[in-house]
């Protein structure tokens, strides 16, 4: 065999939210799945960020056995503060939950860094364009990497605009603290691991009260949360438990990572983990359950492909700018939606015109809603819902006389009807062994059907 698989057939995660989501429990949920903790760690070292230890260990909340996901700071004489703080902006941030992640705010993230000393002080940062920084000048991979500056960006939005700074600029709360950097890049690293599983999640559920903030009492959901998750069109219900449920990480993860809410239909169960919160909750067991399998579809009937359901919005267009459509489709491909196109149409009055199309998650339709008219000449946009059938997909590496090359391949029923060079991977090899492009991809396809 001359390639090697880089990774697992696609698989569906669902989170089961009843009692709200952090980002601790997350990634205590996920390391219940299967993802090796050592694997974390030492994708986690790549960060440039020390004075910390993993905590994982095996417990139980209400007898449900699952896994406590903590980040221990080192040489911290505030440690007791930020054991507290930790849990409410995280696990336990589900304790009075947010008073830490949306009050002490600034209080945490200075006593995390001045306890830090050393060049740690400098390297986390404490505002979102530092952190922004530390991420992209990592060696994670490209696809951590984008997950984990779209988390944080979406926090900053949200802070940015309840504190009335630019993004760029907002102090992060617990956010600029080094043991939420590693929750929000080691839950990206353990979805990586995972095999990146489409992710669907339960309604949103958000408790009840007040919690306690630096600039005085605020009611539950905290400012932070309720501003993510109405920014990302998603709605959430509070029920009858007396505490912060879901955190602003919590909110923002679910917000980049979920492509729809609702009840579990037709999913086969695989594996199922748990993720442990640490305060004992009044109505309802404080932990993540999160179930790895395959959605209907994907198992059952004649075919194995995936299937999905995206928003399509689309938008005539008969007297927008060449220039200023480019930059449109630039502007939403980067803010996350699957796919932008515009094809040329006939409008009124023999008018020659564009058709603008967007995809995108169910979630983010909204958002690209007001962008299609905010930024094209649009007047109105409509709306649609469409299923996908999707082949299972992986990466594989194929030898070739120029070098190794990296290949998309589709297979459907075991079998492979789709293999496709991928651009940038033949780009960087032409280059370096100073020949045509079209030979490299000639010479991947002729690795692959020397393979069939």
């Amino acid at each position: 065999m001359n390639w090697r698989r880089t990774c697992e057939r696609m698989k569906t995660l669902y989170l089961d939210i009843f009692s709200g989501i952090s980002g601790d429990m997350l990634v205590g949920a996920l390391l219940d799945l299967g993802v090796e903790s050592a694997e974390l760690e030492r994708e986690l070292k790549k960060l440039r960020v020390g004075g910390y230890h993993l905590h994982v260990k095996r417990g139980q909340k209400s007898q449900i056995s699952g896994v406590k996901f903590d980040v221990h700071l080192e040489h911290d004489h505030h440690h007791d503060e930020h054991s507290h703080g930790h849990d409410h902006t995280h696990g336990h941030d589900h304790d009075h939950g947010h008073s830490h992640s949306h009050g002490h705010i600034h209080e945490i993230g200075h006593s995390h860094t001045h306890s830090h000393g050393r060049e740690e002080e400098h390297e986390h940062g404490r505002n979102h364009a530092e952190i922004r920084k530390l991420i992209q000048e990592s060696a994670l991979s490209d696809w951590v990497k984008e997950k984990s500056l779209r988390v944080f960006q979406r926090i900053a939005a949200a802070e940015g605009k309840i504190h009335g700074v630019p993004p760029a600029e907002v102090h992060f709360h617990e956010v600029g603290a080094v043991d939420s950097i590693v929750d929000i890049v080691g839950a990206c690293i353990a979805l990586e691991l995972l095999g990146r599983p489409r992710v669907i999640a339960g309604p949103v559920v958000e408790g009840t009260g007040w919690i306690d903030c630096a600039h005085g009492r605020f009611p539950i959901p905290a400012p932070a949360t309720l501003e993510i998750l109405g920014a990302a069109g998603i709605g959430i219900t509070q029920g009858e438990e007396p505490h912060e449920l879901v955190t602003p990480t919590g909110a923002a993860l679910l917000a980049e990572f979920a492509e729809s809410f609702g009840p579990m239909q037709g999913l086969v169960a695989q594996k199922i983990g748990f993720g442990l919160g640490t305060r004992d909750n009044k109505t309802r067991p404080n932990v993540l359950r999160a179930v790895l399998g395959e959605a209907e579809g994907a198992s059952a009937g004649a075919n194995d492909w995936q299937t999905d359901t995206i928003a399509v919005l689309e938008t005539n267009l008969d007297d927008i700018n060449a220039e200023i459509l480019g930059h449109f489709v630039e502007r939403a491909l980067g803010a996350g939606a699957l796919d932008v196109f515009h094809t040329p149409i006939q409008m009124k009055k023999n008018r020659p015109g564009v058709l603008l199309t967007v995809l995108c998650g169910a979630a983010d339709a909204d958002k690209f809603s007001e962008m299609m008219l905010r930024e094209t000449s649009a007047f109105g946009v409509r709306r649609s819902v469409a299923e996908r059938r999707k082949l299972q997909r992986e990466m594989i590496t194929v030898k070739t006389d120029y070098g190794d090359v990296s290949v998309k391949v589709g297979k459907l029923n075991g079998k492979t009807v789709q293999a496709s060079p991928e651009f940038e991977s033949c780009k960087k090899v032409a280059e370096k062994a100073g020949v045509p492009l079209k030979d490299v991809y000639e010479a991947a396809n002729q690795a692959m059907s020397l393979e069939d």
